[in-house]
């Protein structure tokens, strides 16, 4: 653990998976992936958005979070007793007939359009410092979800002024969740809306690739609830997707 931050009661992932659930509304179809927000859905699912849906990109679509951790989309407890169980092309076809409502994403890199790159790193395309994976469903949550947020570690080499390469577009996205703080999209580019508990505006700024734009209102991000930190940890009880020691 970092020895300059603050000992909290709660993980920087924790406050980001609390922040995630607040972007999904109650009744909403929403591409979930994996890691944070995963439990992210969790919570949401067992606070104030009992109706919400959540897609996972391999052809799983749930109606209640799978009663297990989950380490894979494909991980048994995700498929018994889902909704439905089909293809990735049936959920992609969701996203283009406009049924989806808010997609999460993460990267390697994501600059201050909210475009984000998960496919090279390095000046050079054809001869990458970095060779990464690849889109896989990104680029068409990014651009097909009514609502693209995107979920990413706060470093200076990830938060660009502009990514290597655009996989993902940030056109749909409305905020970007960090280990430091949450960005709001204003006139497309993404203003500086809160800091976590033992970081701070200049540690956000010192971070970020951009000239950093707070909004006028900038705050400290609330702390999780007592609820939500039981429901998260009982959720995610080894802490292997919200570990404390970060």
């Amino acid at each position: 653990m970092d020895p300059a931050r603050p000992s909290l009661p709660y993980s920087r992932a924790e406050v980001m998976v609390a922040e995630a659930a607040r972007e999904i509304a109650d009744g909403e179809v929403v591409f979930v992936g994996m890691r944070l927000p995963l439990i992210a859905f969790v919570v949401a699912k067992r606070t104030h958005a009992p109706n919400a849906v959540g897609l996972f990109e391999l052809g799983v679509m749930r109606d209640a979070p799978s009663p297990e951790l989950l380490y894979t989309m494909g991980d048994p407890p995700n498929v018994r007793g889902a909704t439905w169980c089909a293809r990735t092309v049936d959920l992609m076809g969701l996203l283009q007939q406009g049924a989806v409502d808010a997609g999460f994403i993460g990267g390697a890199e994501v600059d201050r359009r909210g475009n984000v790159n998960t496919t090279a790193i390095g000046a050079d395309r054809m001869r990458p410092d970095v060779q990464l994976p690849g889109s896989g469903g990104g680029a068409d949550i990014a651009s097909l979800a009514k609502r693209l947020i995107v979920i990413m570690a706060h470093e200076k080499k990830r938060l660009r002024e502009k990514v290597d390469f655009v996989t993902s577009p940030g056109d749909r996205a409305v905020a970007l969740i960090t280990t430091l703080g949450v960005f709001r999209f204003v006139g497309g580019e993404a203003v500086l809306a809160s800091y976590h508990a033992g970081a701070s505006v200049q540690a956000c700024a010192d971070n970020t690739g951009w000239p950093l734009k707070t909004a006028p209102d900038v705050h400290e991000t609330p702390s999780p609830s007592e609820e939500v930190l039981r429901i998260i940890r009982g959720y995610d009880p080894e802490g292997f997707w919200t570990r404390r020691a970060d």
